[in-house]
């Protein structure tokens, strides 16, 4: 029973010792810290008496021994807790002093960094940064204001300066439609019609069509050129006919022009045509676009070759003309220039054109210009030209040298230009009995395929001939397709003066089989009691148009060159 009782009390140091070594061991070891002589007067007084301590404990022990005797069980138990007592009261000593250390040691520590002036440093620094900061913001303030406030007000001409990357845009092509390209040639024609116009009237003035308008108009540039004011009256003109164009847009009735105004038929409605009447335009504003293609090329390649010494003796007197007016604008006054310049511009355009217009023969001799111009080939031309020469050469050496003949039978050509003109008969000349010098013009090189219709005729073989249409400088000419070759019977030839009347013309019944849906031309002559029918015509405005200024051309030359006026 005294066994039982010992062994709780015995296992209570024990667990003492064991959390005391636990808490002992949590920091360094005692060996880490400061030596024995180090150390304070109290660890060493301590220290001495643990050491006095460990040797009394063998001492007491066979002293209690010999008082309890060798016949009691309890003495080696109360000997045993004596024990354990003993080490907890060392350890916690031991701790004790380790705490001492530790405390010495902050208490240095906290010395040598002196903690409280580095927190009140950095508390300044901190109240320091807080006020820099309140600066800096009040600072970005004012300035955020201030270029807010001129972002506002100059920031859209600022936008303007920064550059950007062009961005390259493809158009998208619309698809190919009948309504589109009928539409795009209206517009385009409209367009134009200002341009034309206005050179119209040019041409008018300057062949004197109202000698009243002419005349004024003259004496006011010559004494404007006299003066030094012709820059100044041409400003003044612009400035007329905006403030005129201005009054016209606000409702205004003017209508000023030195030629009247050609009226044109109106065009039918959509709804009115047929099938055929359709295709029909769709043909004519298609061979429009062809023809206005041709020209615009043709001016550009005239240009081209003037400049690239096609023809060299052509571009040789441009060469020479540039030479003498830079040599004159450097040796000469401006203001002496301007005068020469403006004089000849004007004795030129009033005088000079008019009497060239009036004489085609002086013309072709003295007007450079033109000569130039009309002399200046295409590349077709060229082209054409190149498989003439060929085909010549070829025919000189099968003939082994028949070289005396001017050109290929049946081709007529031009003094001026070199070019041959033929027929599916022969020499344009020789299959209406005209002279060499007569020859198709630009527009009708190939002619136009039509049907004459002569209504004074009863016979059905003469009432309706099929053939082709051409136009020179004074006749208009028909050859007939069934004419034998020599035979210039059912042939046509009416000059350009003798016409009383031309006039576009249709049918009043519809030949929807025939081409062109029985658009033509009609002319009256004094030979004839019904007016001639050029029917059937797929290209029936290019005709007129090319036939009514040709004959316009030719009644205005007759009109100034007979005596009467």
């Amino acid at each position: 029973t005294k066994v039982s009782e010992v062994h709780p009390a015995g296992n209570k140091p024990s667990t003492m010792r064991k959390r005391l070594d636990k808490i002992r061991f949590r920091g360094h070891r005692r060996d880490e810290f400061l030596d024995q002589p180090e150390s304070p007067n109290t660890s060493d007084t301590e220290c001495s008496e643990e050491v006095q301590m460990k040797p009394q404990i063998p001492v007491r022990e066979p002293e209690e021994q010999r008082e309890a005797g060798l016949g009691s069980f309890s003495a080696p138990l109360q000997d045993d807790s004596r024990t354990d007592l003993n080490e907890v009261k060392g350890h916690l000593e031991i701790a004790l002093l380790e705490k001492h250390f530790l405390q010495e040691e902050l208490r240095k520590l906290k010395e040598e960094s002196n903690v409280d002036a580095l927190k009140q440093e950095l508390e300044k620094e901190r109240c320091r940064r807080i006020d820099l900061e309140q600066k800096v913001n009040d600072d970005d303030s004012l300035s955020n204001n201030f270029l807010k406030r001129l972002y506002e007000r100059f920031g859209v001409h600022i936008e303007d300066f920064r550059f950007q990357p062009e961005e390259n845009t493809v158009e998208t092509e619309e698809p190919l439609s009948a309504r589109r390209l009928t539409e795009n040639m209206r517009r385009l024609k409209r367009g134009f019609r200002p341009v034309t116009n206005f050179m119209r009237n040019l041409s008018a003035l300057s062949s004197w069509y109202s000698v009243y308008t002419s005349a004024i108009a003259f004496i006011v540039y010559m004494y404007a050129a006299w003066r030094g004011w012709v820059i100044p009256m041409f400003l003044f003109l612009a400035i007329l006919r905006l403030s005129l164009n201005y009054l016209i847009a606000k409702g205004w009735r003017i209508q000023w022009s030195i030629v009247p105004d050609i009226s044109e038929p109106p065009e039918p409605s959509k709804e009115d045509l047929t099938v055929s009447e359709k295709f029909q335009l769709v043909l004519d504003v298609a061979q429009r676009a062809q023809n206005l293609f041709g020209k615009m090329a043709n001016i550009l390649e005239k240009i081209k070759n003037l400049f690239m010494w096609v023809r060299p003796e052509l571009t040789q007197k441009l060469y020479v003309g540039l030479w003498v007016a830079f040599i004159s604008s450097c040796l000469l006054p401006y203001k002496l220039l301007g005068f020469i310049i403006g004089v000849y511009a004007g004795i030129k355009f009033f005088i000079i054109d008019f009497i060239l217009k009036s004489c085609p023969k002086l013309r072709q001799r003295f007007d450079t210009p033109y000569i130039i111009w009309t002399n200046l080939p295409t590349d077709l031309q060229l082209k054409e030209r190149s498989h003439t020469t060929v085909s010549r050469r070829v025919q000189a050496v099968g003939s082994r040298g028949n070289l005396g003949a001017a050109a290929p039978p049946g081709l007529n050509r031009d003094e001026d230009g070199g070019r041959y003109y033929s027929t599916k008969r022969g020499a344009f000349h020789e299959v209406f009995n005209l002279s060499e010098s007569e020859h198709p013009l630009a527009e009708c090189v190939n002619g136009w395929r039509c049907c004459l219709i002569n209504r004074d005729k009863k016979t059905p073989s003469d009432y309706i001939r099929h053939g082709v249409l051409y136009v020179t400088e004074n006749y208009l000419c028909f050859e007939s397709s069934s004419s034998r070759s020599g035979s210039t019977k059912r042939n046509k030839v009416i000059k350009l003066t003798e016409i009383k009347d031309i006039q576009k013309y249709k049918l009043l019944y519809s030949i929807i089989m025939l081409p062109g849906s029985g658009m033509g031309i009609s002319i009256a002559t004094p030979t004839t009691q019904k007016p001639m029918v050029f029917g059937a015509m797929i290209h029936r405005d290019e005709a007129f148009d090319a036939i009514y200024s040709q004959y316009r051309k030719m009644m205005v030359i007759a009109t100034a060159a007979s005596p009467e006026t």
